[in-house]
């Protein structure tokens, strides 16, 4: 189980939607763009900057896409692979929107301060999921690959448990960091 391999598959697989993502027409783009304008009444009145319950709603969040993927990895990596390819795109296609009414330097400041850890520990959760998914199918098929999969799950838990740590103060960070400093904008 070289985890250093699932950590580069989850950054490739991440990466390249990132980059389809950037490069999707303007139509389509548009189309996210008239209905986001539609969703902010709803999503504005539970993210609330500065609320101790908005921290805990975005760490939620994300631990139960990590917990989700982790858990039904087994069934062809599909959940972590999906996961990866959707959230790179909506992070490109979201930055491309952003972009065009505000600046770069508004982009960055929006996601890197959360995003140093955030993305770290969703790479690591995913590359967890995506080693343990492997471990698992390996052993449907082969009766010599099932001693692999209760060390396989505690190896992977484990880099899970670390990347489901870190997604505490990157959701702190999001909560009372990031609204201080896009406010400087």
């Amino acid at each position: 189980m070289n985890y250093r391999k699932w950590i580069f598959i989850a950054i490739l697989i991440f990466g390249v939607s990132l980059v389809i993502g950037s490069f999707i027409s303007p139509g389509i783009i548009d189309y996210f763009n008239e209905e986001i304008e539609i969703l902010p009444e709803g999503i504005a009145e539970e993210i609330v900057p500065f609320e101790f319950i908005t921290a805990i709603r975005i760490f939620s969040q994300n631990v139960i896409v990590l917990l989700v993927s982790f858990a039904f990895s087994p069934i062809f990596c599909l959940l972590p692979v999906l996961s990866l390819i959707v959230n790179g795109l909506v992070i490109a296609i979201f930055t491309t929107l952003i972009m065009q009414e505000a600046s770069l330097g508004f982009v960055l400041v929006g996601l890197l301060p959360h995003g140093i850890l955030e993305m770290p520990a969703y790479i690591m959760g995913e590359a967890a999921a995506l080693s343990f998914g492997t471990v698992a199918m390996g052993a449907l098929f082969k009766k010599e690959k099932r001693a692999l999969v209760l060390p396989g799950l505690k190896q992977n838990f484990r880099y899970l448990s670390v990347a489901l740590l870190l997604l505490i103060p990157a959701a702190i960070i999001e909560t009372y960091v990031t609204p201080l400093l896009l406010n400087l904008f």
